[in-house]
């Protein structure tokens, strides 16, 4: 078998190298945009970047490596892999890369995939399971190596997609944070591609050709709500291009007082004397 990686070059006559450029450019911009508003990476961070197999996840820490050269080496990342037992799964491809690239790793077999099979009833949707698990094994090995970070490859569009989700299937305003802790507050979650979009992903995964491991769990299911989801928003966005970008830009702009929420805002003591004593100003320019 031939485990030889294609790795882009300029020399590659199969590519435009200033579309790679141009590409990667853009995508590393609003990455280190997304670094320095969040104050994701710090000198001496030690960052276990998860890496799926999948587009997001590889475009990720190809950048993140990027960067870790720019900034002369100032703190680690380190691969992180769960085989979870899918069946085809073949990591051969994804090894060689690694190595290539010079990039330390480790790829760690867990048999989530029967749990998930064996709980979940035919016909319904394996993602909240699977990925509880999944982010169970995560936090486990970061927490026993020592990493202070864990770096998840989520973008733009799967932020503005969850955000809509959680509306629709489960009555609450919420998405994904782009640095938060973990649940057990060992070590920080980042998502460096937060102002990233999911096409440019495509496109430079595409050029630069990164052996993807197609999933054969959640992504072989049909009629997912989170595809559903993801076209109406992208039917939206036809109309209006500025939709998606619009909708990153409301989960950074939230008016709590605007809201229903009763733990935001005391319904109960708020009368005209009390707004006026504050100087609350209630104009519809708000």
């Amino acid at each position: 078998m031939n485990t030889s990686i294609p790795v882009i070059t300029h020399s590659d006559p199969l590519i435009n190298p200033k579309s790679l450029e141009k590409i990667e450019k853009k995508l590393f911009h609003y990455m280190r945009k997304a670094i320095k508003e969040y104050n994701l990476i710090k000198k001496g961070d030690r960052i276990m970047v998860c890496l799926s197999g999948g587009k997001d996840s590889f475009t990720m820490l190809m950048l993140l490596k990027k960067l870790q050269i720019q900034m002369n080496y100032t703190f680690e990342i380190f691969s992180f892999t769960l085989d979870q037992s899918q069946p085809g799964w073949n990591d051969d491809l994804l090894r060689d890369y690694l190595k290539k690239a010079n990039i330390p790793f480790e790829i760690l077999k867990r048999d989530t995939y029967s749990v998930v099979k064996k709980k979940i009833p035919e016909g319904k949707t394996y993602c909240s399971l699977c990925s509880r698990l999944r982010r169970g094994n995560i936090y486990a090995y970061a927490k026993k190596e020592g990493y202070n970070k864990v770096a998840l490859g989520h973008h733009r569009d799967d932020m503005i997609n969850s955000l809509m989700m959680a509306i629709f299937f489960n009555g609450e305003i919420r998405s994904m944070s782009p640095k938060m802790l973990s649940e057990d507050q060992s070590h920080l979650v980042i998502r460096p591609l937060a102002f990233c979009q999911e096409k440019d992903i495509a496109y430079y995964a595409k050029l630069k050709k990164f052996p993807i491991i197609p999933c054969t769990l959640c992504g072989s299911q049909p009629n997912r709500a989170r595809e559903k989801v993801k076209n109406l928003i992208h039917s939206l966005s036809l109309e209006n291009p500025k939709i998606p970008s619009n909708m990153l830009r409301a989960l950074q702009n939230i008016k709590p007082r605007h809201m229903l929420d009763k733990n935001h805002w005391d319904f109960n003591s708020l009368d005209l004397v009390q707004g006026q004593r504050n100087g609350t100003n209630e104009s519809s320019s708000d």
